[in-house]
């Protein structure tokens, strides 16, 4: 009757030892660390479909407002710098590179905005069939990279709690210590002042 009761409390033990890790929370680290991962990936690859639409959209202005060269020019410069910067997985814990690539990334949307105040100014452009479409194109996907970015923004925080919560904190500090909290993005500076209008 004592083997018998001994192998039951065995059992037991084993048993709650394994619901105890299951619960634990070791996955959670490295589950939401692939997630937030996979929102940058979703951030750069909008990134990139807005980058590669901009040669035709400045081909197709050029061909109408030929004398905005001085905008035309710091499109296709800041559109380099844009791509030239780049940000892997495994950099999403330096603050400064992501503020570097979210710099690059700021000036291209400015110097975007530029060329599309030129486009008011030349009523053939603002009807030309392909400059619509582009310019269609580029609104939707300055939307999809403000979901991308605000995904990529709510798994970093989820990582990033995990990291200092209970009971993955054990983990953390433990199995998981060279794991260091992701970088988020920020406002960009000035943002918080409404845009001035001028007529």
């Amino acid at each position: 009757m004592s083997k018998l009761v001994a192998r039951v409390l065995t059992l037991a033990a084993v048993v709650g030892l394994g619901l105890a890790v299951a619960g634990c929370g070791y996955n959670t680290i490295p589950t939401l660390q692939e997630q937030a991962k996979a929102r940058w990936a979703d951030v750069q690859n909008q990134y990139q479909r807005r980058a590669d639409l901009i040669p035709n959209l400045v081909a197709t202005v050029k061909g109408f407002a030929a004398q905005e060269k001085n905008v035309l020019t710091a499109v296709v410069e800041a559109r380099a710098k844009a791509t030239q910067i780049k940000v892997d997985a495994s950099q999403l814990t330096d603050p400064d590179k992501l503020k570097a690539f979210q710099d690059a990334q700021n000036q291209l949307t400015g110097a975007l905005g530029r060329l599309l105040a030129v486009s008011e100014n030349y009523p053939e452009l603002k009807s030309n069939a392909n400059f619509l479409a582009l310019q269609s194109q580029l609104e939707g996907t300055e939307n999809r990279i403000a979901v991308a970015r605000r995904d990529y923004i709510d798994a970093v925080r989820a990582y990033n709690t995990a990291l200092r919560t209970f009971p993955t904190v054990l983990w953390a500090k433990t199995v998981f210590a060279s794991e260091k909290p992701m970088a988020e993005f920020t406002a960009s500076e000035g943002s918080d002042k409404p845009p001035q209008v001028k007529f």
